[in-house]
């Protein structure tokens, strides 16, 4: 992964004394800070079927930011064919994160060698959507889609939270009274209660551990078995998928991958 600058010319003007003007307070970041906050915006993008920031995938080829604040973004993925949906998801996504970062005055991503990379490329160039990305070819937008795949992560993360406390003898009736303020901090907690969110379930220390992620309901304790088998299921899962994902793209790129 590169990410590369391209630098404006100085404009310092000398002074009466024979020093340089300071800066001004209000003068903008350099490109290399812009295009530095703005690798660190594209990794809060994930892949949506992996749960996995794009930027810890690969998935960023390059992130050039000019002197006048214009980023430009060039992703690419481990096939020539992979899921258009996913696949816009993932560029629409880039540009939102990257448009928030201050100094960025516009951006341009460039999904490359794609089927459908003109069509993803012009629909989130116009803003316009998957539907009209794709000349209603598409069935419908991808809220959906985005929420399915957010329902998995939740899952997921209740398998990386709950397993640790089951081997240590934790049981369904003990479970299913846990809040997430009784739980140590860790990183999968913090992954957890940050997926909770983003599908609009509770993830405040009050919250109990194990949600249906479809509902929000608490899980009643016979089925907290079921529960936790299910969540085991969808992170084997998860993985399984990253594993191949990770090796079709370094079969594809690598030059990239020593």
């Amino acid at each position: 992964m590169t990410v590369s600058f391209s630098r404006r010319a100085s404009g310092g003007q000398a002074s009466g004394t024979g020093g340089t003007c300071p800066p001004s307070p209000l003068a903008p970041a350099p490109p290399e800070a812009v295009a530095s906050a703005a690798l660190e915006a594209l990794a809060t993008v994930r892949d949506p079927e992996l749960d996995t920031p794009i930027t810890a995938l690969g998935f960023v080829a390059s992130c050039q930011v000019s002197g006048r604040g214009r980023a430009v973004v060039r992703l690419r993925l481990p096939t020539f064919y992979c899921a258009p949906n996913f696949s816009y998801l993932m560029a629409a996504d880039s540009y939102d994160a990257v448009m928030g970062v201050p100094g960025i005055t516009e951006a341009e991503v460039l999904l490359e060698d794609h089927f459908a990379a003109d069509e993803i490329n012009a629909g989130v160039a116009a803003q316009a959507g998957f539907v009209a990305a794709f000349n209603g070819e598409a069935a419908g937008e991808l809220a959906e889609l985005r929420a399915q795949f957010l329902r998995k992560a939740v899952m997921a993360g209740t398998d990386q939270v709950c397993r640790p406390l089951v081997d240590a003898g934790a049981t369904p009736a003990e479970l299913v009274n846990l809040t997430l303020g009784a739980i140590p901090a860790t990183r999968e907690l913090d992954r957890l209660r940050q997926r909770r969110q983003d599908l609009g379930l509770p993830a405040d220390n009050s919250s109990y551990l194990l949600l249906d992620p479809a509902t929000g309901e608490r899980i009643p304790e016979p089925s907290v078995p079921l529960h936790l088998r299910k969540a085991r299921v969808t992170q084997a899962s998860i993985e399984a998928n990253a594993s191949i994902c990770t090796g079709m793209f370094k079969a594809r790129y690598p030059e990239h991958h020593p």
